[in-house]
């Protein structure tokens, strides 16, 4: 391809609204334009990204034995009522009505539509397992779409399922999958590692999230390097640092107008880990008191598994419902539901003492207040690893993938049955296996890129070679350009010729920030001597060959 021929719009300021490299860098390269919030058209250069991803997921698809479909992005709704997921999702689905009245969605995931055409088709255990796959548009109403192409309302999906007959089968297709992925991101050129994850809204009992490391990630996971132990934040478990035993008598102390554990902390000159945090929330079934250490914070889902959808009560519900305003809230003396993360046993602790501007130290868990316990407390750096007790760490990472096993969540619900060996109908035993193209691109980007730009993988680089003649008004540039671009070409490369008239900076400047892995430099001066550059864009390093050998170094890198 000719850069005089191709669209590539690169910007030289980054714009004033991306702040992820991989948003600024896409943007002035060329590769992204954005129509709307979370809306971005994909250029030539970015396109041609995506298909190289795409291309490595359907061969990887392919060798598991993965069938490749297509479904619809328009939904009947009445396919989601009997999951009940019309009704729990909420504003993220796009929902309209047909000329008709019939209300419909715009499909944000492919779970019910999947199960659906299984439920037609298999009946029998011959038909089985099943892997279908699809790399499809979907759309989700983003209430804050951000970081480029990380967060977006639509976006393309690789979403593949597995139909079973047995746990052992889904397990077999559970692990295929993980082995696929793992090839994948490798094949992309990714750092990536594979954690423990919740699996939400999509249900089902086990799940794993494929994370890229990066500062642009929206999640954090928590790592031990010394036993191998990883998980998303919203599902690890960690043990806090211990505190040391203090023989503390049980007494009141006057607090005066220090409501929160910093404050308390600072007043009585004891660290935030000796106290215990009190918050008061609303649940379906009533005011639940949840329970965590000052130094630690209280995890939504955690206690969501536990008590349901709940709320943070209102100042004068927690008056109404514990008799003392927020902020001298203690565990003692209450006629509800307490839920206590299990550290809380350990020592003695300070707390509110269910009085205005007062607390109580020496409290003692089981002698003061008996509580339900549970890990409820969020994992954070320096925490203790509880399967080998090494210190954990943290790192903001980007979800790249993930896969579910679904069970008979979908089965049960759209009644997709088969026969066994035996003769008895059963539910199809279903897995979830995800990959977002864009994600992949995104985090390339963000985990190879310099000052200078971008620095693709070579497996998913828009070409794998760039000629740079730096003076298309010199015969012998151009003759020696158009023959090498016929000559590589012709060799099955992909090569992007700068055939415009430009001054040589600016062709360096933008081959730079395209990224193209492997540069081919033919200036006057070399050429004389007979010689071409050849330029790695991660290294930087340069080796000079006669003509007649580029094809076959080029080959060679």
């Amino acid at each position: 391809m000719r850069f005089s021929k191709m669209f590539i719009p690169t910007l030289r300021e980054a714009p004033a609204d991306a702040e992820a490299v991989s948003h600024i860098l896409m943007l002035r390269a060329g590769y992204v334009r954005q129509l709307a919030s979370g809306l971005y058209i994909f250029l030539p250069l970015g396109w041609r990204v995506l298909n190289k991803i795409n291309a490595v997921l359907k061969e990887e698809m392919e060798a598991i034995g993965g069938q490749e479909i297509s479904m619809p992005v328009l939904h009947p709704a009445e396919v989601w009522e009997q999951t009940g997921r019309w009704e729990a999702i909420g504003e993220e689905m796009f929902r309209l009505k047909d000329r008709s009245g019939r209300d419909m969605c715009l499909g944000m995931t492919h779970e019910e539509i999947m199960t659906w055409l299984a439920s037609r088709e298999i009946r029998s255990y011959r038909d089985l397992p099943q892997i279908w796959y699809q790399i499809q548009t979907k759309l989700r109403d983003e209430a804050r779409p951000k970081s480029g192409i990380l967060r977006t309302r639509e976006f393309l999906m690789k979403d593949s399922y597995s139909f079973d007959s047995t746990e052992e089968a889904l397990e077999k297709s559970y692990q295929i999958h993980a082995e696929a992925y793992h090839r994948i991101f490798g094949r992309c050129g990714l750092s990536f590692m594979m954690v423990e994850s919740d699996p939400g809204m999509m249900g089902g009992a086990t799940s794993h999230e494929f994370m890229a490391p990066s500062p642009a990630g929206e999640d954090e996971v928590a790592i031990c390097k010394a036993c191998g132990y990883s998980a998303n934040v919203e599902l690890a478990a960690s043990a806090p640092v211990k505190n040391q035993t203090h023989d503390w008598a049980k007494e009141e102390i006057h607090t005066p107008e220090k409501r929160t554990v910093q404050e308390v902390s600072n007043f009585l000159k004891l660290a935030p880990s000796y106290f215990i945090k009190s918050i008061l929330v609303i649940s379906e079934k009533g005011p639940v008191l949840a329970l965590v250490r000052g130094d630690q914070e209280l995890h939504e889902k955690k206690l969501s598994k536990i008590i349901g959808p709940h709320r943070p009560a209102q100042k004068t519900e927690v008056k109404e419902i514990l008799g003392v305003e927020a902020g001298f809230i203690g565990p003692m003396g209450h006629k509800i539901r307490i839920v206590a993360d299990e550290c809380l046993r350990d020592v003695l602790y300070v707390c509110g003492a269910n009085k205005p501007h007062y607390h109580i130290r020496g409290i003692m868990a089981e002698r003061d207040f008996s509580a339900e316990w549970h890990d409820i407390h969020t994992a954070k750096a320096g925490d203790i690893c509880i399967g080998c007790s090494s210190t954990l760490e943290v790192a903001r990472v980007i979800e790249i993938g993930n896969i579910f096993k679904l069970g008979t969540k979908y089965s049960e619900a759209l009644k997709a049955l088969f026969l066994d060996e035996n003769g008895q109908e059963k539910p199809i035993i279903m897995g979830s296996y995800g990959i977002g193209p864009a994600r992949i691109a995104a985090a390339a980007v963000e985990q190879n890129h310099d000052k200078d730009g971008i620095i693709w993988p070579k497996s998913i680089s828009p070409f794998d070679v760039e000629l740079l003649p730096l003076n298309m008004n010199d015969s012998k540039t151009v003759e020696v350009a158009e023959d090498l671009y016929k000559k590589l070409r012709g060799m099955g490369l992909e090569v992007l010729m700068d055939d415009r008239e430009e001054r040589a900076g600016v062709k360096f400047k933008d081959a730079d920030l395209i990224g193209i892995p492997t540069q081919i430099i033919l200036g006057e001066k070399n050429l004389k001597e007979g010689l071409v550059e050849i330029k790695d864009r991660r290294t930087k390093e340069a080796v000079k060959v006669k003509v007649h050998e580029v094809a076959e170094k080029v080959k060679s890198l």
